[in-house]
């Protein structure tokens, strides 16, 4: 049986139309005619010996064995451009593209920049909010910043940066007494949750032998950096990563009377495998300390 693979223009046919489910639509994205993706598609299915498509009404279905390599095609072809776009955006000499929360970016990370950029002057890096959890990366991103449970994808390169620690932060006033206050005064005061973190407070309440149940949801935020403002005036307690509070526990604008617990999250930077870049192993190194200064 040979193991050659089948040549690249019938795989990336198959995939779009394994995508679209139209040969229309694929010959479409594909620019070429939708004769060439037909005789695509079949060269494909002759040199796997199966049938990948069957006529469903007016439209295409894939097979199982459709299915399957469906699933390989689409992340190969996704690894393979944006390795291609971190090759060329490389060679061009275009700055390293980081991504992270707007609220780590906001409150963590644009306050160290004099510090990075002292450090590392030459280092070219550009930062922007990211949001979401897709991988692989898009082209235009060489990394992210990311607080999440392993395990990690597979086809991920993740450096380990830091634990994840969070807990209720309020503007000083809010309890009688700061003094080691018991956990249950928590529930006399208002509770600031965001939606973006809804298992924060259940697990805060958890683990410190509460009933989760108890804690009432008094203002929703869509945002964990508004949760964090509406705590800053006073509407309440927010529950928080420490990192993005240091600097208000600092100056005293927020006060922690409980402490902060482990949560099962990581703060890790990822990339794809084998992407090269000596300014990302800086940028690592400099992370590395920052973060175990803490």
């Amino acid at each position: 049986m040979s193991r050659s693979l089948p040549s690249l223009n019938a795989l990336r046919a198959f995939n779009e139309v394994a995508r679209t489910l139209s040969v229309t639509r694929a010959a479409e994205t594909l620019n070429v005619t939708h004769g060439a993706v037909s005789r695509q598609v079949r060269q494909l299915e002759g040199q796997l010996g199966v049938r990948l498509f069957r006529r469903e009404g007016r439209g295409l279905a894939m097979t199982a064995e459709a299915e399957y390599l469906r699933a390989s095609t689409s992340q190969a072809f996704e690894q393979l451009t944006q390795a291609c776009g971190h090759v060329r955006r490389r060679a061009a000499g275009a700055p390293i593209v980081l991504g992270c929360s707007g609220s780590f970016l906001a409150r963590w990370f644009i306050p160290r920049l004099p510090r990075l950029q002292a450090e590392y002057p030459d280092l070219n890096l550009h930062l922007t909010a990211d949001e979401g959890e897709q991988w692989p990366l898009g082209p235009e991103v060489d990394a992210v910043m990311r607080f999440a449970e392993p395990p990690w994808p597979a086809d991920a390169r993740v450096i380990d940066l830091a634990p994840e620690r969070i807990g209720p932060v309020m503007v000083p006033g809010m309890l009688e007494t700061q003094a080691s206050p018991e956990p249950g005064e928590l529930l006399t005061l208002p509770l600031l949750h965001t939606e973006s973190r809804d298992q924060a407070w259940p697990r805060w309440f958890t683990t410190q032998g509460l009933d989760a149940a108890e804690g009432r949801k008094d203002q929703s935020f869509e945002h964990l950096n508004y949760m964090l403002e509406a705590a800053l005036v006073g509407l309440g307690v927010a529950i928080a990563p420490a990192y993005l509070v240091e600097e208000d526990l600092r100056t005293g604008r927020l006060v922690a009377p409980w402490g902060f617990i482990d949560t099962p999250a990581r703060l890790g930077l990822w990339r794809p495998p084998g992407e090269p870049g000596r300014e990302i192993d800086q940028l690592v190194q400099w992370l590395q300390r920052e973060l175990g200064d803490q």
